[in-house]
């Protein structure tokens, strides 16, 4: 292998983790998910947990990645 070559090499491979850092910020400055609250949480209680609804959507989950086995709703 020539130095040449490792330098190619290694031009290329720092591209890529450059690029997949500036990529993963953009992501996720642009596509974060605003929480949307009516009220403000009760400081004084436990903090809701998740639940699947009727309908089967989340509640008391702001993310879009929701804890897998979450329990039905009350």
């Amino acid at each position: 292998m020539k130095l040449s070559d490792l330098a190619k090499g290694s031009s290329v491979l720092l591209g890529v983790i450059v690029a997949g850092y500036v990529s993963t910020t953009y992501v996720d400055q642009r596509f974060t998910m605003p929480i949307k609250t009516s009220a403000p949480a009760p400081t004084n209680g436990p903090a809701p947990s998740a639940c699947v609804g009727e309908d089967g959507s989340w509640k008391n989950w702001p993310w879009p990645n929701v804890p897998a086995l979450s329990p039905k709703c009350r």
